[in-house]
């Protein structure tokens, strides 16, 4: 069971129990402000965390430092919540750079991370993803921005070895259509990412277009090992050249040559409310934060 500590309380806990916690979770219940829930000098008590959930904006290079000594225990599993309002009101120049990152793994070998991205521009989240975080799943949550082809590339060069888990959810307003993350691109970013990323078992789309012969190429390539394909039916689109196949009905094809690949029956998501992730985005990531972080 994850023991949620507030800020009030976290003051008052005795340094006894602070060191024997092992899970703590540090996030406001409402919108992110420019309250700091934790510092570094404060973390420095809990010596035997396994798992820590928190604002990414609260997680600085110092508190990566604390986290990466040798009186700690090696972390297993980081959460991060990455808000677009956090970042307005606090700041991103104090985070962890890649040698903070890459200290923080050489003692926690088998530190995970989970990131859930809501609102947060593309130049940002550039930025914000380093080569050497152990990247195990990343949700991107959006009313306002959308993510760019060049992040989904990013994330698929980076964490090539550690991504299962890639969440895309999208409810920008827009009279022109979906995002295509595939436009002006010789390779649909997500065929990459499920080419380059052999570990992903998980795969979530809505409000992007997703083209109906990328997403059976997803299927041929990950197979069985692709445990959810989630894919709402107003996200995909047929080329013309599949429309124009007068034999051929392309959405019975599409379901046909999905399955194949996936090896098991496979159909797009009907309604949106169906979506496993579907759910207000800050709820998602708590539920989501506990089941990463138990039975470590």
């Amino acid at each position: 069971m994850l023991q949620i500590v507030t800020p009030t309380s976290l003051s008052s806990l005795s340094n006894p129990i602070a060191n024997t916690m092992e899970h703590l979770s540090l996030l406001d219940n409402h919108i992110p402000g420019n309250t700091t829930l934790i510092t570094a000098v404060e973390l420095e008590r809990f010596v035997n965390l396994r798992s820590l959930a928190l604002d990414f904006c609260d997680f600085t290079a110092e508190m990566a430092r604390v986290l990466a000594d040798s009186n700690h225990v090696p972390l297993h599993r980081l959460s991060l919540l990455i808000h677009n309002i956090s970042i307005m009101h606090k700041s991103l120049e104090n985070m962890p750079e890649d040698e903070n990152w890459k200290a923080l793994t050489r003692n926690s070998t088998n530190l995970r991370v989970y990131i859930m991205a809501f609102n947060v521009k593309s130049d940002d989240m550039l930025r914000i993803l380093k080569p050497s975080i152990p990247l195990e799943r990343i949700h991107f949550d959006s009313y306002i921005t959308c993510v760019s082809g060049a992040v989904v590339d990013l994330i698929s060069r980076q964490y090539d070895k550690f991504l299962t888990h890639f969440i895309l959810m999208n409810d920008v307003i827009d009279m022109s259509g979906f995002p295509d993350l595939s436009d002006n691109r010789n390779e649909d970013p997500l065929v990459l990412l499920a080419w380059r990323c052999t570990r992903l078992s998980l795969l979530a789309v809505h409000g992007y277009t997703v083209w109906a012969h990328n997403l059976i190429a997803i299927a041929r390539l990950r197979g069985s090992d692709l445990k959810v394909l989630e894919v709402t039916e107003e996200s995909i689109d047929f080329d013309q050249g599949e429309l124009a196949d007068q034999d051929v009905d392309p959405v019975h094809n599409l379901i046909e040559q999905v399955s194949l690949g996936l090896g098991r029956p496979w159909h797009a998501v009907m309604d949106i409310e169906l979506f496993s992730v579907f759910t207000e985005p800050t709820r998602h990531f708590y539920r989501e934060m506990q089941s990463f972080s138990e039975g470590i």
